[in-house]
């Protein structure tokens, strides 16, 4: 084989694992499985995302979104949604308005 077919065929190679890794990356969401949280780590991503936003009802929790170790939201006594971040020590490490509609519905933005 001369060297311009190696060429060739390691770069089709390469392409071929790249767009491999990508599709997979893409299949599982990059990370974000949705998976909820369960037990007493429920109790403790709970009680500190109340904390954090003064009350409120849970209404859904995450393993593992957005970079964060648990994720939790909140919905507030006005309607509003609220997504409060937690590190595995469930320490607030962030906390921004969701993408959701009033009343949890998916909103524009919302895969």
């Amino acid at each position: 084989m001369d060297r311009k077919s190696k060429w060739i065929v390691g770069g089709t190679l390469a392409a071929v694992l790249i767009g491999g890794g990508a599709g997979i990356a893409i299949a599982r969401g990059a990370g974000d499985d949705d998976r909820p949280v369960t037990g007493s780590r429920l109790d403790r991503a709970t009680a500190a995302a109340l904390r954090e936003t003064g009350g409120g009802t849970v209404t859904e929790t995450e393993v593992g979104d957005d970079g964060a170790a648990y994720s939790v939201e909140v919905r507030l006594e006005d309607g509003t949604q609220v997504e409060v971040n937690l590190d595995e020590n469930f320490n607030v490490i962030g906390q921004a308005s969701d993408d959701d509609g009033r009343g949890d519905q998916d909103g524009p933005n919302d895969d």
